[in-house]
């Protein structure tokens, strides 16, 4: 669902600042690297939970206990996910509200953040809190990552400086492969 496939261009936007040498080494992992452009955001949302409330007066479903969301090839797994749906004309889910501990996969990239949010009607995948996004050996780390499914574009953001937080910073760590010779 909230996937990090869009995560490929914050690394290699990254990457390209930190030289030749970094692009490599992250070029080295098995994925293309490649944003969530292409990701079918229209695909259907299958959920399981240990425990689903549904609010119909509200167009509202809350799913509790070891939730697992699947849309394509994306996956995210929480605590607690609300879907907010319209019923005109039929079920049509509008967003995904997810807490608890979030982790998204994609088939290339792990991310984690305390709260996640997908926007289906904008199109957009937010994690907010200790963000941690994974290719490999590879690694972001920020307050809020946000995915733009229509261009592609991903961005990390430090957040503001507060109570146990870095102050406004992204942190990143970059494998580097080994040179022959020198």
């Amino acid at each position: 669902m909230m996937a990090m496939r869009g995560s490929g261009i914050i690394l290699a936007t990254l990457l390209a600042a930190a030289g030749p040498t970094a692009s490599a080494a992250f070029a080295q992992s098995n994925a293309p690297i490649s944003a969530l452009k292409g990701h079918n955001s229209d695909a259907p949302v299958d959920v399981t939970a240990d425990r689903i409330e549904v609010q119909d007066r509200a167009d509202r479903a809350i799913f509790a206990g070891n939730v697992q969301v699947r849309q394509a090839a994306l996956t995210l797994e929480t605590q607690r996910l609300t879907v907010a749906y319209s019923s005109a004309g039929g079920v049509q889910i509008r967003r995904l509200d997810a807490a608890g501990g979030v982790v998204v996969r994609s088939p290339s990239e792990t991310a984690r953040g305390d709260i996640g949010i997908y926007d289906l009607d904008r199109k957009l995948i937010t994690l907010l809190g200790n963000v941690q996004l994974n290719r490999g050996d590879n690694r972001v780390a920020g307050a809020r990552l946000v995915i733009d499914l229509d261009t592609g574009r991903a961005v990390v953001d430090g957040g503001p400086p507060g109570v146990n937080q870095s102050g406004g910073r992204v942190t990143g760590h970059f494998t580097v492969p080994r040179r022959n010779g020198g």
